[in-house]
């Protein structure tokens, strides 16, 4: 039996669509493996974003619980610029209001000089201890510490603007010049504000104790 023209195309027919399938089949296979691959980097960026937004939660949490843990209280407002350098004058260290290592070690040094527990933190205590009031930093004020409030009333009737008979000692604490160069004070400690000479006496009996003051100790 003779063999038709189109006996002859039927499978080069079949043939061409089998190849023309397998290359649909090789696409569509080749697409599958980038939408996956394209899925898994995203995914993986997306944890890694997740990754650092937590670590960055934590360090904010950490910053925050040394914030209050500066204050002696997890109820404790964090402390102000101006309460710390009001610690550091008193501490007798650089007053930059940065609670740094120095600051640290001064407070610590203090603690343990007077009994308190050496944490190197400014807690109310502490703050008390050094003469300073974080409702009003500028201002050592001498009614936290019950013995400057009497060594102000023994000295001069706690008059701030008094001056000895001799000339030699000066206002609220009877400062005398040298004394008074050696708190950080300019000038006649007599001019000086009330809140300055609170703030000065407070360092020196954190520095000295109530030696600077014997006949009122």
């Amino acid at each position: 039996m003779p063999i038709s023209k189109d006996d002859v195309s039927a499978p080069a027919a079949d043939l061409g669509r089998d190849v023309a399938r397998e290359l649909a089949f090789r696409r569509s296979l080749r697409g599958s493996r980038a939408r996956r691959a394209a899925g898994t980097l995203r995914r993986r960026r997306a944890l890694r974003s997740r990754g650092s937004a937590l670590v960055v939660m934590a360090g904010l949490v950490m910053l925050s619980a040394a914030a209050t843990a500066s204050t002696g209280g997890a109820a404790s407002k964090p402390l102000g610029k101006a309460t710390i350098s009001a610690a550091q004058r008193a501490l007798g260290i650089k007053a930059d209001g940065v609670m740094g290592p120095a600051t640290r070690r001064a407070t610590k040094r203090f603690q343990r000089k007077h009994d308190l527990k050496p944490d190197g933190l400014l807690g109310p205590q502490t703050l008390k201890a050094l003469g300073v009031d974080p409702e009003n930093p500028q201002a050592a004020s001498a009614s936290l510490d019950p013995r400057l409030k009497s060594i102000a009333q023994c000295e001069s009737g706690g008059d701030p603007t008094a001056v000895s008979p001799n000339g030699l000692y000066f206002g609220k604490y009877q400062f005398s010049r040298a004394t008074w160069r050696s708190v950080g004070g300019r000038g006649n400690p007599a001019k000086a504000p009330e809140a300055e000479q609170d703030s000065r006496a407070a360092k020196l009996l954190a520095r000295a104790g109530t030696a600077p003051w014997p006949n009122c100790a």
